[in-house]
């Protein structure tokens, strides 16, 4: 046997590398990709459902929410500790105020996503300051209070203040109406998703305009909303919307227009 020619060897390889490079050895071409037209992007099927807008001359709600109150009566609410009637006291003119003797109350219906519009209203002639002058709270799923309380004018601690995630989040600003004007809340939120050991997967959050101006920006909610201590996390499904009691001296706050879209 010949022993090799290297300098043979080389010339070849030389050739191989030069003719892949000039791509005599491709073994495959493909077309260019189609010019981009208009309708590559567009799909038409699911169409929205069609929802018919409420009528702010009347304060009417969307045609698919939930009533939760329409100047009428309590029935779409219980007492949250019996379960029984609210007991709070529904107004000639059409709309409720808290009854501090009876408590908190809930909807009878729980929920998990949701956008809640609900307007309030503290006593034009008010009494009281700090934490003890219109308190109130509306709780999301009866865990997670968005704060109700007269801020007109009425320092107190921030994370405390109308349109707070109570003792978690502040509001970006300070929203509130004058004492015996009507201020609203429109609330959506999303519910938590859970671990198999409890903690969350996704917490909650929740976006909150207070008269129409973001005070709550997609908050992310670190648990439930303690008077004393910190957040705790508590694992749970669906529930109510619940509207506190609290138990200062002034007097009660008023309600009225509330529905709920479940999403």
């Amino acid at each position: 046997m010949k022993p090799l020619n290297f300098e043979i060897l080389k010339s070849f390889f030389s050739v191989l590398f030069i003719c892949a490079a000039s791509g005599v050895y491709a073994q495959k071409t493909y077309p260019e990709p189609e010019e981009m037209q208009p309708g590559m992007s567009e799909f038409w099927l699911p169409q929205p459902t069609v929802v018919t807008p409420g009528d702010i001359r009347t304060n009417s709600a969307p045609s698919d929410a939930i009533v939760l109150f329409d100047g009428k009566d309590l029935s779409a609410w219980e007492n949250a500790e019996t379960k029984g009637a609210a007991g709070w006291i529904v107004n000639r003119d059409g709309t409720f105020t808290v009854d501090k003797k009876h408590g908190n109350i809930q909807t009878k219906q729980s929920f998990e996503n949701f956008q809640l519009h609900i307007e309030w209203c503290v006593p034009v002639h008010i009494t009281g300051e700090g934490q003890a002058r219109g308190n109130g709270g509306v709780f999301l799923q009866g865990k997670y209070e968005v704060q109700i309380l007269d801020s007109y004018v009425n320092e107190t601690y921030s994370n405390g203040q109308a349109g707070s995630i109570y003792k978690q989040s502040r509001p970006l600003v300070n929203a509130m109406r004058k004492p015996g004007e009507w201020n609203v809340f429109d609330i959506i939120y999303t519910a938590p998703v859970f671990k198999e050991d409890g903690t969350y997967r996704i917490p909650p959050h929740v976006t909150v305009l207070h008269n129409g101006i973001v005070v709550q920006n997609n908050t992310t909610i670190t648990g439930t909303t303690e008077y004393i201590g910190f957040p705790r996390i508590e694992r749970h499904g669906a529930g109510p919307v619940v509207l506190q009691s609290h138990g200062d001296p002034s007097d009660p706050v008023s309600f009225r227009n509330i529905w709920i879209r479940e999403l």
